[in-house]
């Protein structure tokens, strides 16, 4: 079986969520006898490809005119890069640019896909997925009939892969100016933050609906986030009362994280927030409800004001 991982590049290395897709597909390699290959689409990628081949032989497409992912020119490059390398299963980080570009690739390669696996095994010869479903509340086996299988790997739900010896790098043969580009890319805005991203923060700090104010939040949870090198998360109640920005929001409709810590102030613990965080190595809680769904799913809980402890954790840190 040829494996392909579609990786991501993140400025000079291979974007967080691609190494734990790329853990999916050893993962795969081991189970099917799989060999590994991974595929960079982008503009000036030769670092990110170059650190991306210490975890397998690299290929990339590189042009100014792939500088930004839209889903008919990158879902038609990934095609072809695929039927060159006569791919049998391509594995892809579950990621925004990932949901908006793969499955059209999946489409057109008239395969089957599976979206957030979280394990696969061997069963009689065919490799099955783990994947989960309903907002996390169900996990389900399934198995891919066609080929090739497409599928989408739930970053939290592997450790990122660790560099094994640099390999090679090649540039594919693709002309560029024959892809699609009737989907024409205008801007992205984002807000600049001095705190590490949510998604690959090793501490995450999320408030919910305790907090009152937009001011109290940042004083309180950031606060804490900065005294601990944290990121700040939220729920999504905490995001439509306005208290905390939209890019911080965990949950099904937000982010997915899983990082060492994960402490959730004032958040009851909803499913759709479940699924954002459940992965987490440890959860803790703050909360005045005792019966608030969190803490069933937490390793630590204190029943107390977040308005009362979190400055007292500050301090003492």
């Amino acid at each position: 079986m040829k494996i392909l991982v579609i990786a991501e590049a993140q400025g000079n290395e291979v974007r967080y969520a691609s190494r734990s897709a790329i853990t999916l597909a050893k993962n795969a390699a081991k189970v099917a006898n799989g060999d590994i290959e991974i595929a960079m689409i982008g503009d000036d990628i030769s670092v990110a490809a170059s650190a991306a081949s210490a975890y397998a032989p690299t290929f990339i497409l590189s042009d100014s005119a792939l500088a930004n992912a839209t889903a008919d020119r990158y879902g038609a490059a990934i095609v072809q890069i695929a039927q060159q390398r006569e791919a049998d299963l391509i594995i892809a980080a579950s990621t925004s640019q990932s949901k908006d570009c793969i499955p059209r690739a999946a489409a057109a390669l008239g395969g089957t896909m599976v979206t957030d696996a979280i394990d696969c095994e061997n069963r009689d010869g065919k490799l099955v997925w783990q994947r989960t479903m309903h907002a996390g509340g169900v996990v389900a086996w399934v198995a891919a009939h066609g080929a090739p299988v497409v599928v989408t790997a739930l970053q939290s739900a592997y450790e990122p892969a660790e560099p094994t010896g640099e390999t090679s790098v090649t540039v594919l043969d693709i002309d560029v100016a024959s892809l699609p580009s009737a989907i024409q890319f205008e801007s992205v805005s984002t807000k600049k933050s001095e705190r590490p991203d949510v998604t690959e923060a090793a501490i995450v700090i999320s408030g919910g609906r305790a907090f009152k104010t937009a001011e109290d939040y940042e004083r309180l949870i950031g606060g804490l986030a900065d005294k601990v090198g944290g990121g700040t998360g939220s729920s999504r109640a905490a995001v439509d009362a306005g208290i905390a920005p939209n890019e911080n929001q965990v949950g099904q409709t937000g982010k997915i994280v899983a990082p060492d810590l994960y402490l959730g102030v004032g958040i009851s613990g909803a499913v759709q927030h479940l699924a954002g965080m459940k992965n987490s190595k440890i959860i803790a809680a703050i909360n005045t409800d005792d019966e608030a769904p969190l803490l069933d799913y937490s390793d630590f809980a204190l029943i107390a004001d977040a308005y009362e402890v979190i400055p007292e954790l500050i301090e003492k840190l």
